[in-house]
């Protein structure tokens, strides 16, 4: 699929953003052509991933619809500030869209009255949370998303669940004394030792291998694994009073189907697409990522009251 000025691509400048306790967020914004003020898209990558590893094909099109786009790494992760590195904490990345959200929301060329937050895979249980949350959101975008901790992990076999637990234990217990963490490799092959061996694994670390270069390893600290199941957005999805999109493929072996489909029948404003193939399928290299990017598109022209 062909789209307007496509080899012309949109205007983008490195940024960084305050985060707590002193430290900063890497991002990319986007601004597109006209006066402003613009509506916008927050943006941020899944478990283990950064922005170079392919948000860059959805804040593009994003910017070239009339959108500003924040799209943001992690602390800790890509170039973002932060130790150890490749650390994962829940909290922590949620108050990392809240610095990207108030940032937007600041700026003069942005309508903080249309600010949207967007997010893939892991990042659904920030963006099931935010829309529950944060006042700001004007609508909010989340595709193969993870909406509950708690039944993600216990998709994971138990024969590679209790010893990633086991390790994650170690080192968690490590941490308190300072030591450098156990690193874990996220997506396998099928058989390999990791947090993820599903067959389709490998598929998803060559799409979200950054095109850009970014610190990136593949890996994730151990003792990231012990605050994942505790975190469950799902049971405040029906407080949710803005209008959300999910994005879910029919079969995911990663992010469990039935409780994404849970979220849009609890959500008053839910709308739910429904695309054939997998979890990475909605990246770029993926069979529906244009499909994905089509729907997208319509739905936050549509609530940014921007004219078709």
């Amino acid at each position: 699929m062909t789209h307007p000025q496509e080899t012309n691509p949109p205007h983008r400048t490195t940024v960084r953003i305050p985060a707590p306790r002193g430290q900063q967020l890497d991002a990319w914004f986007y601004e597109p052509v006209g006066q402003g003020p613009h509506p916008a898209v927050v943006m941020a990558h899944g478990m283990g991933a950064v922005k170079a590893g392919g948000l860059q094909p959805f804040a593009e099109r994003f910017c070239r619809e009339g959108f500003a786009v924040v799209a943001i790494d992690y602390r800790q992760r890509g170039d973002s500030t932060g130790w150890p590195r490749d650390e994962l904490s829940v909290r922590r990345q949620r108050e990392d869209y809240g610095a990207a959200i108030g940032w937007a929301a600041a700026h003069p060329k942005i309508d903080a009255q249309r600010i949207f937050v967007w997010g893939t895979s892991f990042a659904g249980m920030h963006v099931t949370a935010l829309a529950a949350s944060d006042t700001r959101l004007a609508g909010a975008v989340a595709q193969s998303p993870l909406v509950d901790g708690l039944a993600g992990a216990t998709k994971i076999r138990p024969s590679r669940s209790i010893p990633l637990t086991a390790v994650a234990v170690a080192d968690c217990i490590g941490s308190l004394f300072g030591r450098t963490p156990i690193y874990l490799p996220i997506n396998v092959p099928p058989g390999q030792w990791g947090v993820t061996d599903t067959p389709d694994a490998p598929f998803g670390k060559q799409l979200v291998t950054p095109r850009e270069p970014e610190d990136w390893h593949n890996r994730l600290a151990a003792r990231s694994l012990l605050s994942i199941s505790r975190n469950r957005p799902i049971r405040r999805a029906a407080s949710i009073r803005i209008p959300i999109l999910l994005i879910v493929p029919e079969t995911d072996t990663q992010a469990p189907v039935a409780k994404a489909l849970q979220v849009a029948e609890l959500v008053e404003r839910a709308e739910l697409h429904r695309i054939k193939g997998g979890h990475y399928d909605v990246y770029e290299g993926g069979a529906a990522v244009d499909e994905v990017l089509g729907v997208e598109v319509e739905f936050l022209r549509r609530h940014a009251g921007i004219a078709k």
